[in-house]
């Protein structure tokens, strides 16, 4: 058994938020079924990739797609009439339904909340968007270095004197997006269980990324002084929690904020006169430089093999090569191999969550978009001859 076994989640959405959303949920037992566009609607540019067999490339980034994985997906015309009755037929049986697109789109497709609720009053249904369904930037379109803006994330990543450091899209999209709105999903179902009534969740990730900020917001709240990037004691301005080049030209992230933490650094590195600097910001930048050229005299491995048995907050700065060859993430299950059944073993992220009882599981990767239209349709009634009239309308495909 899986925690969310039995729930079934109908994904209508399309970029990185809302395919991490129920992944998550899939991972951990949820029936997730992808409810995809037709080839030909979707947008300029968007197209998806080719069917597996059609082209290897195709193939071999289905296999490695995560986001993918443990779903079913159906081809569904939503403009079309009987497209759209056969995906009120889904909802009937649905928990969750979660879309992506921009606001009142799926009013305008009749697959909206207050449409499905008359339908099956338990749904949960979630709106995830850039900045919410309401407000006066809600019709913006935007991408997560906009989200991480108007938020105030950017604001505060990068040196002092520098534009602000990009960085990878995980703040908004994955953080601020997809788990956002996961556990808002998660809440409204057990809120469900009490109240015998599903609920509409109006997910924005600008919201998000200002909910990620909690503690920089309160110390901004309680001193009335904005933070500035690279200047404080958690992004930067701190010696004793930043990053040093090592002697190989790689680097080392040291976090010793406590003040023991701290001493035992200054002992490792044979400077115990250097315990008292920790509070005299003055100073600083003379730990710096000491910090810095003392990292240079061993390696990163080093570095990390001698610290690590000191007690000190040290850990070595990984690109992805190395993260995932890394003994305690492969120990942790955080890089599984899958059977595939052309390509062999592929890799893909593990799961993040530890159940002692109930864990989560990759059981299927994914799918080549229409997969599991037939199997879908013939669960609801539709026989051979019905299925194809469809397609040949356009409703499916």
């Amino acid at each position: 058994m899986m925690p969310l076994e039995g729930i079934r989640v109908l994904d209508l959405s399309r970029l990185a938020p809302g395919p991490f959303c129920t992944m998550l949920l899939g991972d951990l037992g949820a029936d997730v079924l992808l409810v995809e566009a037709p080839a030909d609607a979707l947008p300029s540019g968007g197209a998806r990739p080719a069917l597996a067999g059609e082209d290897e490339g195709a193939e071999r980034a289905a296999a490695f797609n995560a986001l993918g994985r443990n779903k079913r997906s159906i081809v569904l015309n939503l403009r079309h009439e009987e497209g759209r009755r056969i995906f009120y037929r889904l909802a009937e049986t649905a928990d969750v339904v979660l879309e992506g697109f921009r606001p009142g789109v799926v009013t305008r497709l009749a697959v909206d909340y207050q449409t499905l609720r008359e339908i099956n009053p338990r749904i949960v249904y979630c709106s995830l968007s850039g900045y919410g369904q309401d407000g006066p930037y809600s019709g913006l379109v935007g991408h997560d270095i906009n989200y991480i803006s108007i938020g105030g994330a950017l604001g505060i990543i990068g040196s002092p004197d520098g534009p602000p450091a990009i960085p990878f899209n995980i703040i908004a999209d994955f953080a601020a997006g997809g788990l956002h709105a996961a556990y808002a999903i998660l809440a409204a179902l057990l809120a469900r269980e009490r109240t015998g009534r599903g609920q509409y969740l109006d997910i924005a990730m600008s919201d998000g990324v200002i909910y990620l900020l909690a503690l920089p917001f309160m110390q901004y709240f309680a001193s009335g002084r904005p933070l500035r990037p690279g200047a404080e004691m958690l992004n930067g301005g701190a010696p004793f929690y930043n990053v040093y080049e090592t002697k190989d030209g790689r680097w080392l992230s040291i976090g010793s904020l406590e003040p023991h933490f701290y001493a035992n650094l200054c002992r490792a590195l044979g400077r115990e006169d250097f315990v008292p600097l920790q509070g005299d910001t003055s100073r600083w930048d003379e730990l710096s430089t000491f910090l810095r050229e003392a990292f240079r005299e061993k390696t990163r491995d080093e570095w990390f093999d001698l610290l690590r048995q000191t007690d000190v907050c040290v850990a070595p700065v990984y690109g992805l090569d190395e993260a995932a060859e890394d003994a305690h993430n492969r120990h942790r299950g955080m890089v599984l191999e899958i059977d595939h059944p052309t390509l062999g073993k592929v890799r893909q992220v593990g799961i993040g969550t530890k159940f002692s009882e109930t864990p989560g599981a990759v059981r299927s990767l994914a799918p080549r978009p229409g997969q599991h239209t037939d199997e879908v349709l013939a669960a609801l009634g539709h026989d051979r001859a019905q299925i194809d009239t469809l397609r040949r309308l356009g409703a499916i495909s």
